[in-house]
């Protein structure tokens, strides 16, 4: 008898861990990321600024990404975003530079996005901001530099690279990697995307891929549930049987 009560009690414990699983949100990133982050040199990026909220006392209310000037970018695009208003900043640069074999004098330098009143990314939420990016330029790592702004004045400095141990720094920008073109590719297909007809399918591949996850994980906890359910029934079953 004793043992089939710890047997009952071990899968019982295993079913509630196994249904569990389905409650468990999956966490955004602790630091503001891009998602995606690869793509083809040469091509365009659609991807999304994923900024979590990581005061327990304020909300962001603005998000600022300063554009590299070595190597700059010529199209900028935001999309559209409720209670946000987008502001993508252009400037001459110090130096003409040569991008896609033409001569470019003046490049985007900045986008912010500034939440209207009544709007902020709250305690325990994030948010994306969405942009399309060209032309990519040809090195490994592209790095976007971004500040996060709480209601309360507080200002977080994304902007540290990757050192070269590999170890994560306390303050990551947010960074693009970048593969080299591979022949016959014109960066619009594998890792590059175009600005306006891939958006919404970036976003939807993403969120695809978020819940397939989730689905495999309920899925066990389902079957581990039932197992256990299962094989306690038939314990107690067995054990009334007995006596």
């Amino acid at each position: 008898m004793s043992t089939n009560r710890f047997g009952v009690r071990t899968l019982a414990v295993l079913a509630v861990a196994g249904l569990a699983v389905l409650g468990t949100p999956v966490a955004a990133s602790a630091h503001v990321s891009a998602q995606p982050a690869e793509f083809t040199q040469g091509g365009r990026a659609t991807f999304a600024f994923r900024v979590p909220n990581e005061r327990d006392n304020a909300g962001t209310t603005k998000i600022e990404v300063t554009l590299p000037q070595d190597t700059p970018l010529t199209s900028v695009r935001t999309r559209p975003m409720p209670g946000w208003k987008a502001e993508a900043v252009k400037g001459k640069l110090d130096k003409p530079v040569t991008v896609g074999g033409k001569e470019i004098t003046e490049a985007f330098k900045t986008i912010t996005w500034t939440a209207e009143p009544g709007t902020k990314i709250g305690v325990n939420e994030y948010q994306e901001f969405f942009v399309a990016l060209g032309t990519l330029p040809e090195k490994d790592t592209l790095l976007l530099p971004t500040k996060q702004t709480y209601e309360n004045g507080e200002v977080v400095d994304w902007s540290q690279p990757t050192g070269s141990d590999g170890k994560e720094p306390e303050h990551p920008a947010p960074a693009l990697k970048l593969a080299p073109k591979k022949a016959g590719d014109d960066g619009h297909g594998g890792h590059g995307t175009t600005p306006a007809a891939n958006e919404t399918d970036t976003h939807a591949a993403s969120a695809a891929g978020s819940d397939q996850t989730a689905r495999y994980l309920g899925g066990a906890g389902l079957a581990v549930g039932a197992l256990g359910l299962g094989f306690g029934i038939g314990a107690i079953l067995r054990s009334r049987r007995k006596a």
